[in-house]
């Protein structure tokens, strides 16, 4: 692991990228595990070590709005307005490709998805390599995203709390500190008649209306497993703790009820307790998702947070953490809840 403040740490992590291997560096939503977009075999790795689907598109990541621009066919009026306003920042745009991205980094895909991070760090990396980076979260697919370098070392074996190490993994890790964020960046579709939001996140939607007008908003959107995608993130089962997560449509004292009833029908059962107000709660989310997951309970219980701004983001991943399993606030409190959760969740 190299701090990213020691001098040359940046340049040498470049370097890493240039030769065709594979950095874990920190944006300010996750930490993103990127390799150079001139290297087909290093992008390729990139799902062996993440152990992802080949039908999940990777996210590239430019140092420039310029070039950013080579990268698609078109530059419609609403990617300008978009990155004008939003770029650097927690924004991905999707457009149709230009024929510098290579098939596997859209999954054989027609268009390509864009962003121009804002932390420091990440765009100093992509500058230095002189080439774009295409970069998921830097976790095994499917797993709680990391906004630590330690949850990376963690994730990927490397570290003496970590799992145990596995056979592929990054080449590089940089530290750069938390990712101050803490989850993924906004997805918005611009390559069809109307701007599409495919994943919530940094960038609120009630700030893309403002900027675009209407807005396409599908609460909750997943894609079959095996049918190819447009954007990260749009799978039902997706950062999730090793713990089954159930989710209450309510606050806090709905979620310690349901709790109390699956305890009364056996059951060793935690409150993921997050705040209300989204942006609290994104910043903390994936880190109390480790936290509880680490602590041995056998199921969690969450609860939704304020759905404005970041919350719709912050709910979208606990959605895809609890693989969808909802329970109305109305009935956390019965015990034929607890009961049937119980049997459903039990190993």
């Amino acid at each position: 692991m190299l701090d990213a403040a020691e001098p040359g740490a940046v340049d040498d992590a470049a370097e890493v990228l240039r030769s065709g291997g594979l950095v874990a560096f920190p944006t300010e939503t996750v930490y993103g595990l990127g390799a150079s977009i001139e290297h087909p075999a290093a992008l390729r790795r990139i799902f062996e070590v993440k152990g992802r689907p080949a039908n999940d598109p990777l996210i590239v990541h430019v140092a420039s709005v310029e070039q950013a621009r080579t990268l698609v066919a078109e530059w419609p009026a609403a990617a300008e307005s978009l990155t004008a306003n939003c770029w650097p920042g927690p924004l991905t745009v999707v457009l149709p490709r230009s024929g510098l991205v290579d098939d596997v980094v859209t999954a054989g895909g027609p268009t390509v998805g864009i962003r121009l991070p804002a932390h420091p760090v990440a765009r100093a990396l992509i500058a230095s390599a002189g080439a774009p980076v295409a970069a998921p979260s830097a976790n095994r697919f499917g797993r709680i995203s990391p906004t630590t370098a330690a949850h990376v070392l963690d994730e990927f074996g490397l570290s003496a709390a970590g799992a145990d190490a596995v056979a592929v993994r990054p080449d590089l890790v940089l530290d750069g500190g938390a990712a101050p964020l803490g989850v993924e960046s906004t997805v918005v579709d611009l390559s069809g008649t109307r701007p599409r939001v495919l994943r919530p996140g940094g960038v609120g939607v009630e700030d893309l209306r403002d900027l675009l007008g209407d807005v396409d908003v599908v609460d909750r959107l997943v894609a079959p497993d095996d049918a190819p995608v447009a954007s990260p993130g749009e799978f039902l089962a997706h950062y999730s703790p090793g713990t089954p997560l159930v989710l209450v449509e309510g606050d806090g004292p709905a979620a310690d009820a349901l709790a109390a009833a699956l305890r009364s029908a056996g059951s060793d059962a935690a409150v993921l307790d997050l705040p209300a107000e989204g942006g609290a709660a994104a910043a903390i989310v994936y880190d109390r998702l480790r936290a509880a997951d680490a602590d041995g309970h056998e199921l969690l219980v969450g609860h939704l947070v304020d759905p404005v701004g970041l919350g719709r983001a912050v709910n979208d991943r606990l959605f895809r953490a609890a693989h969808g399993r909802v329970v109305s606030g109305e009935l956390a409190e019965r015990d034929v809840v607890a009961e049937r959760l119980r049997a459903l969740l039990a190993p």
